[in-house]
């Protein structure tokens, strides 16, 4: 029996889902399926340039696993521009990681995905008395915090 798929962690769906080469019609082209996890590893690694380890770490997958998705998301896109076929990105077993809000004021809750910045209000009441919830989210994989923590004796009085 087949272990079921660990969901990978993606930092944001695309703004466009769908590409094809111009002047084709659709009904005439072949459609390669690029599922997110796909995209996001082509977005860590390709446009934010980051190393392997680091891409895994925040998918949340090892980086054999993370070489393999990228390696397949390279092939089909390659295939995609060379044959001249549509591209579609669709599907994957992924969760999109997101930051929790809860308002104060109201008590409404809603959640903002990471890399949009903080909101600069409530949704629903406008208030800006607002705070963050999920454990999750302060803490999203690979985060190893700001680098303002305590170092040692920083501190400590001086004895006089």
């Amino acid at each position: 029996m087949v272990r079921p798929k660990k969901f990978r962690m993606i930092g944001k769906k695309p703004v466009i889902d769908y590409f094809k080469p111009r002047g084709i019609p659709l009904s005439e082209l072949k459609e390669i399926n690029l599922n997110h996890e796909e995209y996001e590893a082509l977005r860590l690694k390709d446009v934010d340039n980051l190393d392997q380890n680091r891409c895994a770490e925040l998918m949340n997958i090892s980086q054999p696993t993370f070489s393999r998705i990228l390696e397949s998301a390279r092939k089909k896109t390659s295939k995609a521009i060379i044959l001249g076929n549509a591209l579609k990105i669709e599907g994957g077993s992924f969760k999109l990681i997101n930051r929790i809000f809860l308002c104060l004021g109201c008590k409404h809750e809603w959640d903002e995905p990471f890399g949009t910045g903080r909101p600069m209000e409530c949704p629903r009441c406008r208030s800006e008395n607002f705070h963050r919830t999920n454990a999750d989210a302060e803490n999203p994989p690979g985060h190893r915090g700001n680098g303002l923590g305590r170092r040692k004796g920083m501190f400590r009085q001086k004895a006089d």
